[in-house]
């Protein structure tokens, strides 16, 4: 059993993730907890070779289970290299993007439906985020923040590929309870005090000191 808490940051992009992991992570740090910052697609060293390949905008002629295989194949490698120790070492994980995001993107965005949902399943193997933070944001409004020469393959997607991530990210938070909607049209501060509160509340639910794991 995990004896770490796993906390994943979700959003479309542009949504602000970036500026929330970091404050989170001096939260956990001023509280005297071990944390472990990292993202998907990457977080090792073969992860993320995968992700230089799977975000190339050079590489335009990927087919889309292509692209899901690959995010799966990374978040494998993944788990089984820096989660999963990290998460049995009793340390706090915060990973920018997780399985959500194949859902999300592959099986809403490029509507493969199911099967990412499944194929992610046999990739993580039981590892699950205790909270999921879904910065939720018009995705209008966040592509309009990353200027074109600075983004990558999907972020170049059309506006309707990025709506129906979007529309993905909004059903999941209705279906699991460990998925929390934040508004990321606010203040950084206000978005920060929201998710401190929640992940306050997990600790508090807890019944353990983490820092004694």
């Amino acid at each position: 059993m995990k004896k770490g808490l796993f906390i994943s940051i979700e959003g479309p992009d542009g949504s602000g993730k970036s500026t929330q992991i970091a404050a989170l992570k001096e939260y956990f740090e001023q509280k005297g907890m071990d944390v472990v910052l990292t993202r998907e697609p990457g977080g090792t060293a073969i992860s993320e070779k995968i992700r230089e390949i799977i975000l190339d905008k050079n590489n335009q002629e990927m087919d889309d289970m292509t692209e899901a295989l690959l995010y799966a194949a990374a978040r494998a490698q993944h788990v089984a290299q820096i989660i999963k120790p990290a998460l049995m070492a009793g340390r706090t994980v915060i990973c920018d993007r997780f399985i959500d995001s194949s859902i999300a993107y592959q099986g809403y965005g490029r509507q493969l439906g199911d099967c990412v949902r499944i194929i992610n399943e046999y990739a993580v193997r039981g590892c699950m985020p205790d909270i999921t933070f879904l910065l939720k944001m018009d995705p209008k409004i966040g592509k309009s923040r990353i200027r074109d020469e600075e983004q990558d393959r999907l972020e170049l997607e059309k506006l309707e590929f990025h709506q129906r991530v979007y529309e993905g990210y909004v059903e999941m938070e209705k279906a699991f309870n460990r998925i929390v909607g934040i508004d990321a049209a606010r203040s950084i501060q206000e978005i920060s005090a929201d998710i401190i509160a929640q992940i306050e509340a997990v600790l508090q639910e807890d019944g353990r000191n983490r820092n004694d794991l």
